[in-house]
């Protein structure tokens, strides 16, 4: 990997630790700033600090972990500018209206070429993370000051944080680099590796992160992940390997937890303080919106991202989630909808944004039940959802075929802008083609992204490039 897009990340969590941690992340800083330069320079000066100080304590520690959570929030596939407005766009949610902007314009287009920077910057936001999870790691593993408890709690946070980018990563470029230290000889020339390997290695991380948590939150505000964050991440990659009794065991273990409880109420379904959420990401600044808030809101002719009119036709007029969560603009003859999930743009103190939360794990649930032809156990959880949005309950005489038909829909309408979802359930469920019927420029090798060109102009051991580009 080359050496400005694994330290940048240094300097970005350091600032955001910074603002909230004082002296802590101060040294933060330096460290992680020291480790960079470790991927320049074999031989250090003399007057290096030594990055094990950074992890002396457990305060210090916890301070190089809130920065690698600010990262997530500032840019990752987890970021509402990344994997929600990105493949919103490359999907059939999103109609991006900003004409002066080719390199969104060509997502939405489906023309995407390996020097697109939208391409280099989603690889880029996701390794820079990587690098700082790595150096948390490592960090932890040198220090004698911390306390095991403390210790297996970092790591396994860090860990199934790498864990969670590689997830994304693997879907949207297929094979990659599997970077697992911040040795710049090992890094500058690393190799991808085939999909199906990338899937073992997450299989065996996110299990050991799993062995690592445990399932109490550090925050009462679910904004650190925890052992069902993992269970979750785990069983979406069972998923991926068409391992459905696996993934079944998992997601009956989130649902049957007394730390979940059913949001029946749509109107608090973003609200931050929900006993459904299972993870979110607090914005960075105290009262500052979260940014799906700010990303998809607009009152006049849309300059930017509208729903598509693809995805609005998808609700029914009795399904309250198209009164509740979208907004119709009307200028002159034209009406275009907004997203509206996320209501507070000004003095926000209730809503954080939601990376995990309970319907998924009932929609998945539902979906590998009926994957092992368990079709009437699988039909209530597709109902909690439909019921709650006023939709007739699906009859438990539904057929195999036609309950995953309506289990992809009622992904759809339950998850847009959030996350990538669309992107990913179309993926997981092999019906990506589905966007050729609704999108022209749409081909069977867009299942993948390219390569960006930079990182194959780096590492010739990149390549292959991903057929099509």
């Amino acid at each position: 990997m080359k050496t400005d897009t694994l330290c940048r990340p240094a300097s970005e969590a350091g600032n955001t630790v910074l603002r909230k941690s004082g002296t802590m992340a101060f040294l933060l800083m330096l460290i992680l700033f020291t480790s960079c330069e470790k991927m320049i320079e074999v031989d250090l000066p003399n007057n290096q600090m030594d990055t094990s100080l950074v992890f002396s304590d457990v305060q210090t520690a916890n301070a190089a972990l809130a920065g690698l959570y600010a990262g997530l929030w500032d840019a990752s596939p987890v970021s509402a500018d990344n994997s929600g407005l990105m493949l919103g766009y490359y999907t059939d949610d999103l109609q991006y209206f900003a004409l002066n902007n080719p390199t969104l314009m060509d997502l939405f287009l489906n023309q995407q070429i390996d020097n697109n920077t939208a391409v280099l910057s989603y690889w880029t936001a996701a390794y820079q993370k990587i690098y700082t999870a790595n150096a948390i790691m490592e960090g932890v593993s040198r220090s004698a000051g911390l306390q095991a408890k403390d210790r297996d709690r970092i790591t396994g946070e860090a860990l199934l944080i790498r864990s969670l980018l590689y997830y994304y990563l693997e879907e949207v470029y297929g094979s990659i680099p599997y970077v697992t230290t911040t040795d710049y000889k090992v890094n500058q020339s690393l190799g991808k590796i085939p999909q199906a390997q990338v899937l073992q290695k997450l299989e065996e991380d996110v299990a050991e992160a799993s062995m690592l948590l445990t399932d109490t939150y550090s925050n009462s505000e679910r904004i650190f992940v925890n052992r069902k964050v993992a269970e979750l991440l785990l069983a979406k990659i069972h998923c991926l390997q068409h391992q459905w009794a696996g993934a079944e065991l998992l997601l009956k273990n989130i649902v049957q937890s007394p730390l979940y409880t059913f949001q029946n109420d749509l109107t608090k379904v973003f609200d931050k303080s929900g006993q459904h959420i299972l993870w979110q990401l607090k914005p960075k600044n105290p009262n500052d919106p979260a940014k799906e808030a700010m990303q998809y809101y607009f009152t006049g002719t849309p300059a930017g991202p509208a729903l598509s009119l693809d995805l609005v036709a998808a609700f029914t007029a009795g399904d309250l989630r198209k009164s509740q969560w979208m907004a119709a603009v009307t200028v002159g003859p034209n009406t275009w909808y907004r997203a509206n999930k996320y209501k507070n743009r000004t003095g926000n103190t209730t809503e954080y944004s939601v990376v995990m939360r309970l319907e998924e794990v009932y929609l998945l649930l539902a979906e590998v039940l009926a994957q092992q032809d368990k079709v009437g156990e699988a039909v209530p959880y597709v109902n909690k959802t439909r019921q709650r949005a006023g939709l007739a309950a699906l009859p438990l005489t539904i057929g195999k075929a036609q309950l995953l038909d309506e289990i992809l829909k009622e992904n759809r309408r339950e998850f847009f802008t959030e996350m990538g979802h669309r992107f990913l359930d179309l993926k997981r469920m092999n019906r990506l083609d589905l966007l050729a019927t609704i999108k022209p420029n749409w081909k069977t090798y867009h299942a993948l992204w390219p390569l960006p060109q930079k990182e194959l102009l780096l590492n010739p051991n990149l390549k292959p490039q991903n057929p099509g580009y």
